[in-house]
Formats: C-alpha cells, structure tokens, sequence
C-alpha cells in the first residue's frame, strides 16, 4: 500500500508542479489596441449629420491625431482619407494630398481608391 501511496503522490506532485510552472508563464501583458479611434467616429457622425464646418471637423482631426501621436498609436483605417477628403472640399489641395497618400501607405489594401482619389488633383 505505501508504493501505490507514494506513486499516487508523486502523480498528484508532478501535476501540481506543472500547473504552477504553466500558470507561471501566462501572459500577463495587457491587451493593446491596433488603432486608437478617438475622436474620429464623432467626426465622421458629425460629418454625416452636416452639423459642423468642413473647418471644425479639420481642426477637431488635427487634434485627435496629436492624441493618437502622443499615444504612439496609428490611426484608424479611412482617418487619412477622411482628413483628405476634408481638406480637398476647402481647397486644400496639398493637405488633401498628403493625407490621401498617407491612407495608402498606411492601408496599401486602399491603394486603388486612393489612387483614383489622386487622380482628380492631376
């Protein structure tokens, strides 16, 4: 009996110690997100209910993604392409560029719109 004692021990040891060296190597690191969305789904809402001027919806981006830089976080996909798109209805041409061409760098699946998007500056 004390062999099939100290057999059974020596099981249920073995066990223990694997579960505690496995719950020792969790990850414990926080979960991090891919994108930083403030501020940018209140524009484009706010965009879409026409409440505010292309002007403040330019400024209000401007401000998220100094948020976004100072979290080094990216940008949301279609941020750039909104900023773009802003900034081309005031006649911002350049800016509008710019931020056109960022979308595509950022997002090369989008490469193609923006592509036709830059086309319309040429």
């Amino acid at each position: 009996m004390s062999t099939r004692t100290n057999l059974t021990t020596g099981i249920a040891l073995s066990v223990a110690a694997a579960c505690a060296l496995l719950s020792g190597c969790a990850n414990t690191t926080k979960s991090v997100a891919l994108y930083q969305w403030d501020g940018y789904q209140p524009q484009v809402y706010e965009y879409f209910k026409g409440q505010t001027s292309p002007l403040q919806q330019i400024d209000a981006l401007e401000k998220a993604r100094e948020q976004i830089l100072a979290k080094n976080a990216s940008a949301p996909p279609g941020f750039h392409a909104h900023l773009g798109m802003l900034y081309a209805s005031v006649g911002k041409d350049q800016q509008a560029k710019q931020e056109l061409l960022a979308e595509k760098q950022s997002f090369p699946e989008s490469a193609i719109y923006m592509d036709f998007l830059l086309s319309k500056f040429q």
